[in-house]
């Protein structure tokens, strides 16, 4: 008898050991277009509720001093996965048809985690190309509109499989509709389109705020852009089903298409916030990432899933007219939105939870990157990552789940190829005359104390200067000099992991 209990008592302890050394699952919840302010976990004064994304944070830790690696979406897409400042090697968006943007030579996130074991899919918003070229029919006649190729319905063979999108780079399974507002407007399931495109759309109903922004194209006849969303969440929410029973861990990937533009919340969530539709577009964002953790957590895979989630750039232009209107700043409490140099482009939300690992309700304050993503991944999962890949990602584990101060020193900011700037410690310089790429209203400068002071640079405390008021770049000669330097450094050579 003695025997068999201590026989149970070590079977307890082996159990126990196996549980504390199986690799996690890990999801990454990816907004798109959502600015550091619009979390109500960051910012108080939000006139957005999000609840699930709160209490997300307060079952985590919040990075309160997180960046994307651009001010625009194709670009923090490709940092992200591949632990690799975009500004290596482009700067724009993917356009319409676009090639894609991962060479197969370059080692993303998924491939890395499939390495270990792991089933890996990816749900939601693209956006990084693929090899359109594979599925053209000859002699067809492409057209150009701002760089976005034009091409009819009936010139792309839809039956054909397309290579250089997500299953090409490490995932085994893909639902989405790559870009919302670029054609073809359709769903893709896995590499190819699920309903054939028949019709062209270059006319789009009125859009509750900003601008519509759908370049024309191939759509599914009474494409419903206001199902979209909806649609991915419960995608989302089945795939994880699928893995109840499965043996080994899993990886999912959910870049959001919102709220990004076109700002299409449908009936439930119309009047939820007092931000006018994107606040309410937002909100509607919030409720699917509930849906998505309420799976994790009704499938059992709560206790050992790590959940990711930050956004891939700050708030769209359309952020001031949301000061005005209904008293509610995106990038509080920095200046910039989308594209800018200037904080508010690039500092976004960031909150990670690991139960068991990262203490709940805690927040640090060290700069981290997305593409530090990568590399603490690897650590965690015990893999090395070639010298030539990842060049830029830094291991945050200890950042994550003992508070500790970051690796990182420094990153450097860019969204278009002639501007700069650089974030090390308190300062940041913007190696132009401005950080502003979207004209800034006057009514906005005038009311927060802004102004053109005609300087080659500017350089900012942010320590004593959160929101950006006050150029240093006259008064610190040597410190404008000393950035300068190693930001042509860091451009230079992949920074040490």
């Amino acid at each position: 008898m003695l025997r068999l209990a201590a026989a149970f008592v070590l079977l307890l302890a082996l159990t126990a050991s196996a549980r504390a050394t199986e690799l996690p699952n890990i999801v990454i919840l990816y907004a798109d277009d959502m600015g550091f302010g619009d979390l109500n976990a960051n910012n108080p004064d939000s006139k957005i509720p999000t609840p699930n994304l709160d209490r997300l944070a307060h079952e985590g830790v919040r990075m309160t001093d997180a960046h994307s690696s651009s001010g625009i979406c194709s670009p923090s897409r490709y940092a992200l996965l591949t632990g690799r400042f975009h500004w290596r090697k482009f700067h724009g968006i993917v356009q319409a048809f676009g090639p894609p943007a991962i060479a197969p030579d370059e080692l993303t996130i998924a491939e890395m985690l499939k390495q270990k074991g792991y089933r890996t899919a990816c749900v939601g918003k693209w956006h990084l190309g693929w090899n359109w070229d594979e599925a053209i029919k000859p002699n067809t006649k492409i057209g150009q509109v701002g760089g976005n190729r034009v091409i009819q319905p009936d010139r792309i063979d839809w039956s054909k499989s397309v290579s250089g999108g997500p299953l090409s780079h490490g995932f085994d399974y893909y639902f989405g509709d790559d870009v919302p507002n670029f054609p073809p407007y359709a769903w893709f399931e896995d590499d190819k389109v699920v309903t054939k495109p028949t019709v062209f759309l270059d006319k789009t109903p009125k859009t509750p705020e900003g601008s519509w922004s759908v370049r024309p194209g191939p759509a599914v006849k009474d494409w419903d852009f206001w199902a979209v969303v909806p649609r991915l969440a419960d995608k989302t929410v089945d795939w994880i089903g699928q893995q109840k029973g499965k043996d080994g861990p899993f990886f999912l990937y959910v870049p959001f298409n919102s709220p990004h533009a076109p700002i299409v919340p449908t009936k439930e969530f119309e009047g939820k916030s007092q931000a006018g539709p994107f606040g309410d577009f937002v909100n509607m964002t919030d409720a699917m990432a509930g849906k998505i953790l309420q799976a994790i957590k009704d499938n059992g895979f709560e206790d050992n899933t790590i959940v990711i989630f930050t956004a891939d750039n700050g708030a769209e232009k359309y952020a001031y007219d949301r000061v005005k209107n209904y008293g509610h700043w995106s990038s509080t409490p920095f200046r910039g939105v989308k594209r800018d140099l200037y904080e508010g482009g690039h500092h976004v939300p960031f909150v990670v939870k690991w139960p068991g690992h990262v203490q709940p309700d805690s927040v640090n304050d060290s700069m981290v990157s997305q593409v530090d993503i990568m590399a603490t991944l690897g650590a965690i999962v015990g893999t090395s990552i070639p010298d030539n890949q990842a060049i830029d990602s830094y291991n945050q584990l200890a950042v994550w789940t003992a508070g500790e101060e970051s690796p990182r020193s420094s990153i450097v900011h860019n969204t278009f190829d002639k501007a700069y700037a650089i974030r090390d410690g308190q300062w940041l310089f913007i190696n132009a005359k401005t950080g502003a790429h979207s004209k800034t209203p006057k009514w906005f400068d005038d009311e927060r104390g802004y102004v053109e002071d005609g300087l080659p640079g500017e350089l900012y405390d942010l320590k004593n200067d959160v929101d950006q008021k006050h150029n240093l770049y006259a008064e610190k000669p040597a410190l404008v000099k000393q950035l300068k330097e190693k930001l042509e450094s860091i451009r230079s050579h992949g920074q040490v992991r």
